[in-house]
Parts: structure tokens; sequence; C-alpha cells
């Protein structure tokens, strides 16, 4: 037999009873039943129940067993008693009789507790995390992520794509966020930048002729903490296709995200022919590039409503051509407690309040703003937006560049009130026509909104005729229930078309030359028009375990302050260590 084990703690059957096994494993937990001891017995495969009596040789030895103990156990598998089965588990219907016991690995006391699944500080989950990923739910969400990422390589290989990888130490890139750096020793004062993601290569392959890219790539960007994204690094699906439209890239990655998504639902619904919902359109409906339209409600402009009636607030804004009122419907929210609590909340969210109409029975309009504007306008409104007796209607005005933003959040509030979000089903959905640029208000400069490889509509002669402002590019994202978890575009691939579009964001062309070089020069030599995309990895995994914490889809995560608890990283560098880099450091005044 062998040293350790014969069978794994998941594989014990009826078919072995009677059989003389061996099995190794964790004690998940020790029961006494009247002198009687069952332990179960843990592996990454499953549980098995083992049963030692007084009788037992092993006796004396299972006495002493504590949870997390990595034992050996011999012995003899038995029908379990009648009435005794546990149908939640492979093996309920057996157990294992122990005649010898051996501890391999001795546990001492434990800061944490892995039997269960009961909620615990996350510093010490991340200090331990060995121990929080022997718990059952977050083992199965990692296993999960590693099915996920096994039914993307091969539904990409399905379409044709091939799996290259590409550098970790590479050249710094305006991806957005802050690069990590890394010193050269060899080149003193020079430094590499770990990928933010692999964009130039991958477009690089393209200029090679490898046609179909796919990577799951790293990427690292020293961003401050955000609720959707891990700090340092995260992993995404990323792809590239050459001699492609914005449709083939759609044809080829729809089947494969849906595909993905419906394997790993669990039932669930999941969206069939995805939407294709302009930029502006999104924003204008939704308050959100990413919209949750699981979320049936949908906002409108009743401008015309308000402008010259008896609700002076609205009124008088309206006078400015650029301002606008939205209406954002409540189906069943007519209760003034339910309206209320929506002022009161929009109170806390820093707003000066949420103005709304309630219809009674009899379709009559009732609250503030339906005495203001009269009988009439109410009617107009209600006809409008579609709502009927015992519901409601919010309004939020000014200037929709400044209010969309809170405009969501009170839809997506609404919905959640009202139970009106269906949370049992995945609602994909692309989001297209993105604006190529956006005015930076810090630096008052125009910039770019997206991604600065991407192809401006209307080409060159856009970027020499069109108001930046108004130009639209070739970018799109996937969205999934109010997360973004894809992103791509077709790219900029003629030379002077990516002069002028770096120009226009304030990058001369020598320093296009200087920062891009290897792919400026790839351009000059034959660069067939190409485009892809970028699928995060973390979140897909995130939505599909039902979780809102990404730290629980991830094998060794850091925390919000982007520190690695269980390594104790970062940390400080030796004194020889910073000698050999040539580099110094100049710490902030304290």
């Amino acid at each position: 037999m062998h040293r350790y084990r014969s069978h794994t703690c998941g594989a014990l059957r009826e078919s072995n009873i009677g059989e003389t096994i061996r099995l190794s494993g964790w004690v998940h937990r020790v029961r006494d039943h009247g002198g009687v001891l069952f332990i179960d017995l843990r592996d990454h495969y499953g549980l098995t129940q083992c049963v030692v009596d007084p009788d037992s040789p092993a006796f004396s030895l299972a006495e002493k067993l504590r949870s997390e103990f990595v034992v050996k156990m011999d012995g003899k598998v038995r029908r379990r008693p009648e009435g005794t089965d546990n149908d939640d588990l492979p093996t309920g219907k057996v157990e294992v009789y122990v005649s010898e016991i051996e501890v391999l690995g001795p546990a001492g006391d434990l800061p944490l507790p892995v039997f269960g699944d009961q909620e615990y500080p996350e510093d010490i989950r991340l200090k331990y995390r060995f121990l929080d990923l022997r718990r059952e739910k977050l083992h199965q969400n990692i296993m999960t992520r590693v099915e996920i990422i096994k039914s993307m390589r091969r539904r990409m290989e399905g379409q044709g794509f091939f799996e290259f990888n590409t550098p970790i130490l590479t050249a710094s890139s305006p991806e957005g966020a802050r690069d990590f750096l890394v010193p050269s020793r060899i080149h003193p004062g020079k430094f590499y930048a770990l990928p933010q993601a692999p964009q130039q290569y991958k477009q690089l392959l393209m200029m090679s002729g490898f046609d179909r890219y796919f990577q799951i790539a790293p990427c690292f960007r020293d961003e401050d903490p955000r609720a959707d994204r891990l700090p340092g690094e995260f992993y995404q699906l990323d792809v590239e296709m050459s001699f492609v439209t914005q449709e083939d890239v759609f044809a080829a990655m729809e089947p494969v995200i849906t595909g993905v998504f419906e394997e790993f639902a669990k039932g669930k619904p999941v969206t069939k022919g995805w939407r294709r919902i302009p930029f502006a359109e999104a924003l204008r409906k939704y308050g959100s590039d990413k919209p949750d339209l699981r979320n049936p409600i949908e906002m409108q402009d009743v401008s015309e409503h308000f402008r010259g009636s008896g609700f002076k607030v609205f009124a008088r804004m309206l006078e400015d051509p650029k301002n606008q009122v939205w209406a954002i419907p409540a189906p069943g929210g007519g209760s003034r407690a339910f309206c209320d609590r929506m002022n009161s909340w929009a109170q806390g969210e820093g707003q000066p309040g949420l103005g709304y109409i309630m219809w009674r029975e009899g379709g009559e309009g009732a609250g503030p703003l339906a005495n203001n504007i009269g009988p009439e306008r109410t009617a107009a409104i209600r006809a409008q937006i579609g709502t009927k007796e015992g519901d409601a209607a919010f309004f939020v005005a000014g200037d929709p560049d400044k209010f969309w933003k809170f405009s969501g959040l009170a839809r997506n509030k609404v919905g959640e009130e009202l139970n009106l979000t269906d949370k049992e089903r995945f609602e994909l959905a692309w989001i297209v026509d993105f604006p190529m640029y956006e005015y930076n208000e810090d630096d008052k400069k125009v910039d770019f909104s997206h991604n600065p490889f991407s192809m401006p509509q209307g080409g060159l002669e856009a970027l020499k005729s069109q108001d930046p402002l108004t130009i639209k590019a070739f970018q799109y994202d996937i969205t999934c229930n109010g997360y973004e978890i894809a992103s791509g575009g077709i790219r900029n691939h003629v030379p002077e078309a990516m002069v002028k579009a770096f120009e226009i964001a304030g990058y001369g062309e020598q320093e296009v030359v200087d920062r891009f070089g290897g792919m400026y020069r790839a351009f000059q030599y034959g660069a067939p028009p190409h485009g892809g995309m970028a699928a995060g990895v973390d979140r897909i995994v995130m939505l599909l375990c039902g979780t809102t914490n990404l730290r629980e889809i991830s094998l060794f995560p850091m925390n919000q302050q982007a520190m690695d608890l269980l390594m104790g990283a970062p940390s400080e560098a030796t004194t020889k260590q910073l000698r050999e880099l040539h580099v110094r450091v100049n710490l902030p005044q304290k």
C-alpha cells in the first residue's frame, strides 16, 4: 500500500465496503458520541467520516487529535448505520473504522477557524491565508477560478487563437495608471516597468503576422485601492486579431464570454444576443457606462414639462440651455414613506434632495412638485415615462455632465429598494462609441478618455477637422450586472494618424517616437488593421462565484493598503541591495 494513501478523502463509495484502505488529510473536526470518536478527515478532494471506538488500538492517540492535525489513518470501509447517511457528501453512505493513526503534522492553536465559513477579520485572514484557503467556500472559489480559466483557454483555442506570453519587464507606458518601476542593476539610473497591460506587445505580434493572439496576462498598476480591482496586480484575458472590424471582434468574443458564463452560471439565465448601447445612451438612460441591466428602470429627459413651470427651482435652471431635468421612474414606489426615504438617502450622498411625484388612485399626481407644476404637466410626465397608479418618479436637475453619476446611483437605489433588480441572472451588453477624448479639468487640457491606441471613427480626417471632444472612437466595453468586465478597441495602425492623435493630447511627435518607438517603427513596415480587447478574469470569476469581494476569489491578495500581510511585502531593501542598484532612498519628512 502507498506510504500515505490508497484513496483520497472524496473517493470512497459503497463499492469499497469491506476494503482495508489508507487515508491522509487534515482533521476537520472531532465529535465525541458517548466515548466513540467521529473524526471528519478532509483533503482537497472531499471529506470522509472515520470512527474510532475504545476497542481500537488507535483510540488513545485519537483522543489527542485536534482540528487541523495532519494524520494518516488505516482502517476498514463499512456501511454507515441505518439512518445516519449524509446525502450532502459523496462519501456519505460509508465510514472508515480506524485501526491505526499516525500524526504526520501536528497543529497549534488556530488563529482562525477552518470549520465553517463564519466571518473573521480580514487582516487575520490575509496574514494566515494558508489556513483561510482551507475553508470550504474559499477553496471552492479558487477551484472555480481554475476551471473558468481552463474554459477560457479551451474556447479561445476553439476560435482559432494562439496563446503567447509577453515580457514582464518592459518599458513605461501611459495606460492611465502609475507604473511599478524596477531599477536596473546593469544600467545604473534606468528602470524597467511591470506591464500595466501587454498592449504594445500584442499589437507588435499582429505586426509580426501571428494573426490571432490571446493570453491570461498578469497586469500591474500602482493604483490607489478600488473596490472592484485588486491592488497591485490583476489578470486579464488579453486578445488581439488582425484584419478585423469591430463587428469581427464582437463575433469572435461574444460566444466565448457567453459560453463561460453559461458553463458556470449554475442555471441562472445568461443574455443571448447582447445589446449594443452607445456610451452617450448608457449615461442618458442608466447614469452609468457599466449599467446594471437587471434593473428595468430607464431614465428619461423630461425638461420640457418643467420649462416655464411653477416649480421655479427647475424652471430657472432650464434657462441655461445645457441644463436638463431627468426622471427616474419608480414602479410601485408611490408611498410617502419610500419617497421621503429616497430624499434622505440623496441628502446623505451630498445632494440637496431628490424631488418626486407620486401617482395616486385615479392617476392624480401628488407631492410638492405635482402641486407646483399642476395636473396638466404632471399628466404629461406620466404619459411620457409610463408610470401607473401606485408608482412614483424622482427628478434630478442641472448639467447632465455633472449629475449623471448621481442619477445612476439613484436608479440603482430605487431598483434595490423596490426589488426590481433581478439578482438571479447575468445581463451582458456591449457599450460602444466611446468618446476619443475628454477634457481634463485638473490639467486644463484635452486628454485621451479611454485607450490612446484606438482608431478614431473617421480616421485621420476626423482628427484633422473635428472638434476633438466630438470624435468617437472604435472603443467598446463589455458590461455585466453593473461591472465593466472587458474593454477593447480597433487600433490606430496608421503612423500619421497615431502621431496626430497623440498630438491632440499634448504629445509631440518626438515624444511619441521616444515612448512608443517599437510600435511606431513597426507601423512603418506594413501594419495590418487590427483590434482586440481584454476581459478582467478576476471580475468574471467574482461574478460567477456570487461574491462582491475580489479577495474571495484570489489566492494571495494584498489588503486595501496594498500590503501582503502573509509575506510581509513591501519590505525595506538592505543597504547592499540599494548599493547594487545605484538607488538612494529619500523618505518623506514625518
